[in-house]
């Protein structure tokens, strides 16, 4: 009897955006950020791409980005800010766009955990977009507190450890498909970062 386990095709290769040795997203694909400082995380990616990207946030969202604040990472003039009137339609937005492969970088901030199907038809949209338009978008999710979304590619957690001396990020990566959970202290955002691994225990939901 064959084995069809065997018999699965070798995943192929993805390119990756790689904002420091280490870091690594596959590309048109769906990540995940979370924690206090996931809007740093997005911003800092943003720093690493060209081109023009689409933030898709509820225009009812208490915590809008202050261009003045954005500067340190990336021109604002990149940013449009999408604002759909209802929860269902934030998803639908990401999709969309992931689909026409016209934005490198696309970010939904979610007021809550997406189902797995939604994230599955993001995955889709944006390897659509590679096999028909040749274009890598990537796509990533900002979700509350330590995350857990079904499904993405990769999660990865962010908090602020700032000192008197210099200004400091804790950076988790919480899942991946193909590495392991792993810490660092992240300094010199974004222009020279510094990563220092060490041992940590993030309590996951």
């Amino acid at each position: 009897m064959v084995n069809h386990l065997l018999k699965r095709a070798h995943e192929r290769q993805r390119p990756i955006l790689e904002p420091a040795p280490g870091i690594g997203l596959a590309l048109s694909r769906l990540h995940e950020a979370c924690g206090p400082a996931r809007y740093t995380f997005a911003l800092w990616l943003a720093h690493h791409t060209r081109g023009p990207v689409f933030w898709i946030a509820p225009n009812w969202s208490a915590a809008p980005l202050n261009p003045d604040g954005m500067t340190q990472f990336v021109n604002p003039g990149r940013f449009t800010f999408i604002t759909p009137r209802r929860s269902e339609e934030l998803l639908w937005t990401m999709e969309e766009t992931l689909r026409a492969g016209l934005v490198p970088l696309v970010v939904a901030d979610l007021p809550g955990l997406p189902a797995l199907t939604p994230v599955r038809r993001l995955h889709i949209a944006a390897e659509t977009s590679m096999r028909e338009t040749g274009q890598t978008p990537l796509g990533l999710i900002l979700t509350p507190s330590n995350g857990g979304a079904q499904g993405v590619e990769s999660r990865w957690h962010m908090a602020q450890a700032h000192s008197a001396e210099e200004d400091a990020w804790t950076l988790t990566r919480l899942r991946a498909r193909t590495d392991p959970i792993k810490c660092w202290k992240v300094t010199g955002l974004p222009q020279n970062p510094q990563l220092t691994s060490y041992s940590a225990k993030i309590k996951t939901t």
